[in-house]
């Protein structure tokens, strides 16, 4: 059974971290390109990160360069999402997801991902 696992999310203060981690089960992450994605209330999922399995490139939405940094540990079949100096418009239901062709859509576009996980709330306090 593919799954993905979202875990790490929860409450910090502004302009604290969080380290949201994603472990896939069913199949192999090597060959995927994987994302990061976010949803708050009231408003569509919009693409936070992307890292692509070819060379390892990655991507930023411009509200979170700098501050999110994506990773992958293909051995563990697992990704990261590192977020530092939260910020009070970063709060939402973050996903991670997987695409089967490898590589980061345009603008981080959610439509190529194929799994999803469940997601995991992060919630930042002023």
């Amino acid at each position: 059974q593919v799954q993905l696992v979202e875990s790490g999310g929860g409450l910090v203060q502004s302009g604290g971290s969080l380290r949201l981690s994603c472990a896939a089960s069913g199949f192999t992450l090597d060959y995927y390109a994987i994302g990061w994605f976010r949803q708050a209330p009231g408003k569509e999922r919009e693409g936070v990160s992307c890292i692509s399995s070819s060379d390892g490139s990655t991507y930023y939405a411009d509200s979170v360069k700098g501050r999110f940094t994506i990773s992958r540990d293909n051995a563990k079949n697992t990704m990261y999402l590192q977020m530092n100096n939260l910020k009070p418009e970063d709060p939402a239901v973050y996903f991670c997801a997987a695409e089967p062709l490898g590589g980061c859509p345009r603008s981080i576009a959610i439509q190529p991902f194929e799994y999803w996980g469940q997601g995991t709330q992060v919630t930042v306090s002023s």
